[in-house]
């Protein structure tokens, strides 16, 4: 997984820019760990998307999750324990001071007006997700892949744990969206029907601004000949050569060919913000601990940041749940974290 005589000037950790304000978005002295109650704080990452509307990175710290699932699970599909999943995302909904929106993602170009669809059933918000959190309340699932919504208040979210969940804004109008693109949703045009309901909204096509969250980058998603050929039919020039020796393919890019085609043209680099956050919690040691404790590769925390040349990758940087990860230490299910707008 890791390449130990990679040039450490190659890695965006090792060169922080000090005059970059954001390397100075995250301050040891505002982030309190816990809740006076003594639950743990989530620890998320904020971007700045467009006028107030803001993206959220959730990672895996923060949470009371435990063993493959520590410790900010926040997806409720894979076996984890109900209770903690209902704490991780209450607790998350209060950080970030907006409801949740989820719905059940499954690799579909189907996006959904969460106007028409929003009834808060959860602490956290509207769970459309399918998540059985216990008796009392009846879970309710919505298949679709994209979200969008003209309210404030309420932050769309997508689960990833090696998918690309995009974002998008429009300044103007107010009106945001989410997007899981996975491959298949790419190819099923997942992108184009999202901005799409966000146009019949109101957005105006040519002002939406959008940004990339975590992913398994083109390096690291290896798939074979087969499937990256049938990718690059429908996205020239995505296919790649993996870390791993053999053909892959780059959903990063093949997300920003299909936002050209959408007719979105503005978007916003997340991985200056991300970058400054590794750097940050390169010393936390919850951190440490779940890299110890994970079997996923380098063992001790330094070993694993320093071998990041994507700290948007989630197989690369522990920061991330990654599936892919998780496979290839010979584990059965993780977690997944979350990427959300919300308008404030």
């Amino acid at each position: 997984m890791t390449n130990s005589n990679q040039n450490p000037s190659a890695n965006p950790l090792n060169n922080p820019n000090p005059d970059d304000p954001n390397a100075k978005i995250l301050d040891s002295n505002t982030l309190p760990t816990h809740y006076d109650d003594g639950r743990p704080v989530p620890v998320t990452i904020p971007i700045p998307l467009a006028p107030g509307v803001k993206v959220v990175y959730t990672t895996r710290l923060g949470g009371i999750s435990t063993g493959d699932y520590a410790a900010l699970n926040l997806g409720g599909r894979g076996g984890d324990d109900p209770a903690a999943i209902e704490s991780n995302r209450e607790a998350l909904a209060g950080e970030i001071h907006a409801k949740l929106s989820l719905v059940g993602q499954v690799h579909s170009a189907v996006a959904v007006d969460v106007d028409d669809l929003y009834r808060e059933n959860a602490p956290y918000g509207f769970d459309a997700s399918g998540t059985q959190l216990g008796e009392e309340r009846e879970s309710q699932r919505i298949e679709a892949d994209g979200q969008v919504t003209s309210r404030t208040g309420i932050a769309l979210g997508m689960f990833a744990a090696d998918c690309l969940p995009v974002l998008f804004a429009d300044p103007t109008t107010g009106i945001i969206g989410a997007a899981h693109c996975g491959r298949r949703g790419l190819q099923r045009g997942v992108i184009g029907e999202t901005v799409d309901l966000m146009v019949k909204k109101g957005a105006k096509r040519d002002e939406i601004v959008a940004t990339l969250g975590p992913r398994i980058c083109g390096e690291c998603y290896e798939v074979g000949d087969e499937v990256a050929d049938d990718f690059q039919k429908r996205f020239p020039l995505t296919k790649t050569k993996s870390r791993f020796g053999g053909a892959g393919i780059d959903i990063a890019e093949a997300a920003m060919i299909d936002l050209a085609f959408a007719g979105v043209h503005h978007t916003v680099d997340s991985m200056p913000r991300v970058n400054a956050a590794t750097k940050y919690l390169a010393d936390d040691e919850e951190l440490k601990a779940l890299c110890r404790s994970d079997n996923e590769g380098d063992p001790e925390l330094h070993e694993r940041l320093g071998n990041v040349r994507h700290s948007l990758c989630t197989l690369e940087n522990p920061l991330w749940f990654s599936h892919r990860r998780a496979t290839l230490a010979g584990k059965t299910h993780e977690g997944r974290l979350l990427a959300l707008v919300v308008r404030e």
